[in-house]
């Protein structure tokens, strides 16, 4: 693989893991009735989502790039 598509891939797992994250956060807060902060997590949430999922595009145009198709 190639070093920019490794780093797409890295980015892309430190998205989804923050996303994990808010995704925690905003399940506790509607459990406790907090429903403003769990839309605010919940949103950060999405965005990160958003942004592994460029960075996993990113890896695979980079990917390709460098081998072909196959």
């Amino acid at each position: 693989m190639s070093k920019e598509a490794a780093e797409h891939q890295k980015k892309a797992a430190e998205h989804h893991t923050h996303a994990a994250r808010h995704h925690t956060e905003a399940a506790k807060h509607h459990e406790g009735g907090q429903h403003e902060k769990a839309a605010h997590h919940a949103h950060t949430a999405s965005g990160h989502g958003h942004h592994a999922t460029h960075h996993t595009e990113e890896a695979r145009k980079a990917h390709m790039e460098e081998h072909g198709k196959k």
